[in-house]
């Protein structure tokens, strides 16, 4: 049985690693050590995988250096893809990885990229890295594969064996390897796509499509505001059909919906063809967190509040709920319009690491915010310890005639006094 390595061991990887302990030998690597140490001391500081888990993995085991993985078959890379500052993708994490991939590839060796790419990612960006690192030639000396991951963080019943898994390889008997490698842990079941493109394709279209869904929402959810009319309640309407899907408006953050449709375009664009719809539904969810901040103050200002000085909290500073996952949190936006209105925001969050988003966004959090301190609190994540607490218990933060901003609608109709 082949030695499998999974490189990158953050939401995507570990996972997918401890899931191949458990019925084969695999090799986890990642060049942070500080995250390698604590992986061997059985902490996944994601949440992702528990103490548990990583024990029963038995197979599993950590490094990282290259020379612990230098006896592996068969390698799957499952580090992030971001974008950058001008919204193109980034894919310097890819890169390397495939460098360090590179470096130890032996003939007969077989690379699976999980990680989203625009189509055309792995075989023209890839692959060229691993020849020219290796000196071996592809499809001759080495071979390749895709199968995009669907990781959704702090979701504890959908998890890698019970999603269902799109493969690929670029020969048919290397898709049949990597399909038959997947099945081995998939209980969901495999599907086998036609080329390693298609598995790309697919993988990002998955976000795009949910990335749009909501941006009608949340274009929706700004013309019913104008209109006095309760978003949410026109969706529990609409609902009652048995076609009608249920999205709500938000903010769209993460690593995915928020991140994948930008590799879609960027490879429309170089092709030649201007995507429209795509990026108008990216347009309208990056601005949702300006929209949200400035609805805030409008509402302030109603119940007679000065701005200026005014002092926000809010609850919830990840991606989504229930992990503490920050990257590309579209909370930040938030936090920032609502400073450039002159309001003074405290942000608590008990899933996040201080030093984390320190670090990323230049934000302390706190721990213990104060009763009768704030004149508004915006419920911006509702995480299980948020949502379990009262309109009641939440208006315990506010000063008399305060505002509260339910952004996700988790409270009941009518306990809050703003949401999309």
């Amino acid at each position: 049985m082949k030695k499998i390595a999974v490189v990158g061991l953050g939401y995507v990887g570990l996972p997918l690693a401890a899931a191949f302990g458990e019925k084969r030998e695999v090799v986890g690597f990642d060049i942070n050590a500080k995250r390698i140490a604590e992986l061997k001391d059985g902490v996944d500081l994601t949440r992702e995988v528990s103490s548990e888990e990583l024990a029963a993995s038995a197979g599993l085991s950590f490094t990282d250096s290259l020379d612990g993985i230098r006896d592996c078959q068969i390698y799957i890379v499952t580090v992030p893809t971001p974008i950058d500052d001008y919204k193109s993708p980034d894919l310097t994490p890819l890169i390397s990885a495939s460098e360090s991939v590179g470096k130890v590839l032996k003939p007969g060796d077989i690379v699976i990229y999980e990680s989203t790419v625009f189509p055309g990612a792995t075989e023209e960006v890839c692959v060229p890295v691993l020849e020219k690192m290796s000196g071996l030639k592809f499809n001759q000396d080495f071979y390749a594969g895709y199968s995009p991951e669907r990781i959704n963080p702090g979701d504890k019943e959908h998890r890698v064996a019970t999603i269902m898994k799109v493969t690929s390889g670029s020969t048919p008997e290397i898709t049949d390897e990597v399909d038959a490698l997947y099945a081995g842990i998939i209980t969901a079941g495999t599907h086998k796509a036609s080329s390693i493109k298609v598995a790309e394709a697919a993988k990002v279209i998955e976000n795009t499509q949910r990335d749009l869904n909501i941006a009608l929402m949340n274009e929706l959810s700004m013309i019913f505001a104008r209109l006095k009319i309760d978003t949410h309640e026109v969706l529990a309407a609409a609902g009652t059909k048995w076609n009608f899907l249920p999205f709500k408006p938000g903010l769209v953050g993460g690593h995915c919906i928020g991140v994948d449709p930008y590799y879609l375009t960027h490879k429309a664009q170089a092709i030649g063809y201007h995507p429209e719809v795509i990026l108008a539904g990216r347009r309208v969810n990056d601005n949702m967190g300006p929209y949200a901040a400035a609805e805030l103050v409008k509402a302030m200002i109603k119940t007679g509040h000065v701005i200026a000085k005014s002092r926000i909290l809010i609850m919830g500073f990840t991606f989504k709920e229930n992990c503490p996952d920050v990257r590309n949190t579209r909370v930040i936006d938030v936090v920032k319009e609502l400073r450039e209105f002159g309001c003074e925001v405290d942000i608590t969050d008990c899933w996040v690491d201080n030093d984390e988003a320190k670090h990323e966004y230049g934000v302390s959090l706190i721990d213990n915010p104060k009763a009768g301190d704030y004149d508004a609190v915006l419920l911006a994540v509702p995480h299980r310890e948020y949502a379990s607490l009262s309109s009641s218990e939440l208006r315990a933060y506010l000063k008399d005639n305060g505002v509260l901003f339910d952004l996700k609608g988790v409270l009941p109709l009518g306990e809050a006094d703003l949401r999309l």
